[in-house]
């Protein structure tokens, strides 16, 4: 009987750096400095430098990169952000939870990101901000996004949270806007083994606000300008991360690899491999494909042991929640096509050619 393939295998990365990472937590409880310690100043700046940013400030988890991203940067009741309907939610959450409004733009047909021509038309006296997603981990087109951007007097927000070492032309994912915000979520391409957070950014300004933001607004002990939140990245998850973040463009390349063997394999298939940027690099945090029948697939993938994703089912413009927004199907259709024919394939460091081989026998054969 054949062995499945696992959609992520997180248990192999853990046996691999387990005592150096034992080894680092018992440093932190010799030294009993569990919060805002040496490894999360040491990680923000060697994130930072990763990034090519001045500054970043390690946070809680994803979502909350991007609301302190918007408190920062002013974004509350009354503003609007355009941003895409095909992500993970808390990209348009983070916009409600400051009191703006999302206003969904439509997507590319071959990188999944947003479509600059559709936030073009969306962006009216109210808009504040653009929020791109670097999906999946292919860079969106900021070339584009930062022109408009700039033409309008609009702020940027990167949502970069699948997308750690992208790049657009040499620019970093993270780089080209007001703040870029990323997750440690671990599934990432850079994961911790809990939650964590950071948001990069090249103004001093908005660095000093953020630091406030993280920790209840405060200026000083017990002295406090602004409501803020309890949004501090672990101590212990910092020293995860920076082992990781020693090998990371390793880690990258292993998942280009992997999508390489998946576009050599499935090529004249049904499956329409993911895009690449046409200056850039894709950092592959999933690996995603669009095929006529997906459920269909899905279904004998799952039947043969193989691991899949269905990212994401149904656009955010649509979903219940935001239905008070007056969205219709239709409304975006490139975003409404690929709601039902991606699908996201194993794909980590670890993964072997023969698992490869097994994936897209099953793809073949559908």
């Amino acid at each position: 009987m054949k062995q499945g393939v696992p959609y992520l295998d997180l248990k192999a990365e853990f046996h691999l750096l387990r005592d150096d990472w034992f080894a680092a937590l018992d440093e932190i409880g010799n030294k009993a400095a569990f919060v805002l310690g040496d490894n999360v100043k040491a990680f923000q700046q060697e994130a930072a430098a990763y990034v090519g940013s001045r500054f970043s400030v390690g946070v809680a988890n994803g979502t909350e990169a991007l609301v302190l991203s918007l408190r920062a940067l002013g974004i509350g009741p009354g503003d609007e952000v355009v941003t895409t309907p095909f992500t993970f939610f808390a990209t348009a959450e983070a916009v409600s939870l400051v009191g703006a409004t999302p206003v969904f733009a439509d997507v590319r047909e071959d990188t999944f990101n947003l479509d600059p021509e559709s936030v073009a038309v969306r962006i009216t006296e109210k808009t504040k901000a653009i929020l791109p997603v670097h999906i999946f981990g292919c860079p969106a087109d900021m070339t584009e996004i930062r022109a408009i951007a700039d033409a309008h007097g609009l702020v940027v927000i990167e949502d970069a949270a699948q997308a750690w070492g992208a790049k657009h032309a040499d620019k970093v994912a993270g780089s080209m806007g007001e703040t870029g915000c990323f997750s440690f979520y671990p599934a990432k391409v850079l994961g911790c083994w809990g939650d964590g957070g950071l948001v990069t950014t090249g103004d001093e300004e908005i660095h000093e606000r953020l630091l406030r933001l993280r920790n209840h607004g405060a200026t000083a002990p017990f002295m406090h300008s602004e409501l803020g939140y309890n949004s501090r990245l672990d101590e212990v998850q910092a020293a995860l991360l920076r082992l990781k973040l020693t090998n990371i463009d390793s880690a990258i390349a292993a998942r280009q690899t992997v999508a390489g063997w998946y576009d050599e394999r499935l090529r004249g298939s049904d499956a329409t491999p993911p895009a690449r940027p046409a200056d850039g690099r894709h950092a592959f945090n999933l690996y995603t494909i669009r095929h006529p029948r997906r459920d269909a697939l899905r279904s004998a993938l799952n039947e043969g042991g193989v691991g899949t994703n269905q990212c994401y089912p149904l656009g955010l413009h649509l979903q219940e929640v935001y239905r008070h927004l007056g969205y219709r199907p239709d409304d975006l259709p490139v975003t409404d096509r690929l709601c039902g024919e991606t699908l996201s394939l194993p794909i980590f460091p670890g993964l072997t050619e023969q698992q490869v081989d097994r994936v897209c026998d099953l793809v073949l054969a559908s």
